[in-house]
């Protein structure tokens, strides 16, 4: 969906991305079996429901029930014990993600961030590409969907997000703030609760479009100066909030973590070539090179180990990267231990465009970079899956759960 606008007047573009069901979309992911019951991450009998997934909502489940409330609204309704282990690093792997693609990622939850996109466009062409680009990689990537929502500010982005889900993209350019807004009710502007909205109520405004004819002064009255000009602003869009980055330079990265843990060398390589070509694919797409990797290693005891190392070159080529972190894994020192998690992420970025290669002498004039870019070519027409290179097409017991 798209809002009609008016002549644009800022050029920032933000990005709000949620997960639909986040702990409940994780549990699915991994129990195929749940598909198409009323699932909901909790205690069975005791505690609260954490998250419930969209067909147990349909029975009025919702996060921060009591779960025996829950039992009661749907007895059929499949209870499953949290594993915030798996969040954590499903969560690390989607931040990676939105790394990929700019530097500019404030990540507002385990299962949310915004992303100041408005430098990235060139590499994507438009937002919306953009936002379904990401979409796909999480989908694709991940197992599970989220819901995107673009904006030129924070708090726009926000609500089209929750406007969008679940699984879907809303934008909302620049003058379009106003027809897109004010049709809501008032329970979607952003810190209205039941108590601010029954006050609300309570002057005759039910939509963000009454709100936005109140004067300033009523609501500055009725809610105090701070609160009541906020609201004001609010219903026009108007945030001045930014994007606020964690600090560090933005890399390119990807995580695997395995079904079971591993310690055979011949597959942790595999393993590493894996996510090197899912590192160097997500480099080609935002149009970067980079001369920094880094390789994660977390152990069965869930002991995690970094090493790092400056290649002799800019590059976005999976077999280079793929060569460094081998001989980077072989430094840790622990090839005999078992293996939970691999993962690789590539800093130093230089725009593609700007950045000279030197060739090897002997090189040919057309090589691997060039066989690699068909290939993107073709996994963008046909499917991720569709082309890959033989070592990784072997199907192990051990099968690997991508987590970023």
């Amino acid at each position: 969906m798209t809002v009609t606008a008016s002549p644009a007047v800022d050029p920032r573009v933000i990005m709000h991305v949620d997960m639909d069901a986040f702990y409940a979309s994780v549990e699915l992911r991994r129990r195929p079996d749940l598909a198409g019951l009323p699932v909901y991450v909790g205690g069975a009998h005791r505690g609260v429901v954490l998250s419930a997934n969209y067909r147990a909502r349909a029975f009025g489940i919702v996060g921060g029930m009591p779960s025996a409330r829950a039992r009661r609204l749907c007895p059929q309704a499949v209870a499953v014990p949290p594993d915030f282990d798996a969040y954590t690093e499903v969560s690390a792997g989607i931040g990676a993600v939105f790394e990929s693609v700019t530097a500019q990622v404030e990540m507002a939850s385990i299962d949310e961030a915004y992303l100041d996109v408005t430098g990235s466009l060139r590499a994507f062409g438009s937002a919306r590409a953009l936002g379904e680009y990401l979409r796909a990689l999480v989908a694709d990537e991940q197992g599970i969907t989220c819901s995107v929502g673009i904006g030129r500010t924070k708090f726009v982005a926000k609500v089209a997000s929750s406007q969008a889900k679940p699984d879907g993209l809303i934008e909302v350019p620049p003058g379009g703030e106003a027809a897109f807004l004010h049709p809501l009710p008032i329970e979607r502007i952003w810190g209205v609760g039941e108590s601010t909205a029954t006050r609300l109520h309570r002057l005759g405004i039910t939509s963000v479009a009454d709100l936005a004819g109140t004067p300033v002064g009523t609501l500055q009255r009725t809610f105090g100066r701070h609160q009541g000009a906020l609201l004001a602003e609010l219903a026009w869009g108007r945030d001045s909030r930014r994007v606020i980055a964690r600090p560090g330079e933005r890399g390119v990265g990807c995580q695997h973590t395995f079904a079971h843990d591993i310690a055979d060398p011949a597959q942790l390589r595999a393993e590493l070539l894996r996510v090197c070509a899912t590192v160097a694919r997500r480099m080609r797409r935002a149009g970067v090179l980079g001369r920094v990797l880094t390789v994660t290693i977390r152990f069965a005891d869930f002991r995690t180990t970094s090493r790092s190392a400056t290649l002799t070159g800019l590059t976005d080529r999976t077999d280079e990267l793929h060569a460094q972190a081998v001989a980077l894994f072989g430094r840790i020192g622990r090839s005999d231990a078992r293996v939970r998690r691999v993962g690789v992420r590539v800093q130093g970025l230089v725009e593609a465009g700007r950045a000279y290669c030197q060739p090897a002498l002997g090189d040919p004039e057309r090589g691997w970079r060039e066989a690699e870019l068909a290939m993107d070519a073709v996994r963008a027409k046909f499917g991720a899956r569709c082309l890959e290179r033989a070592v990784l097409t072997r199907r192990d017991a051990t099968e690997s759960t991508p987590s970023g």
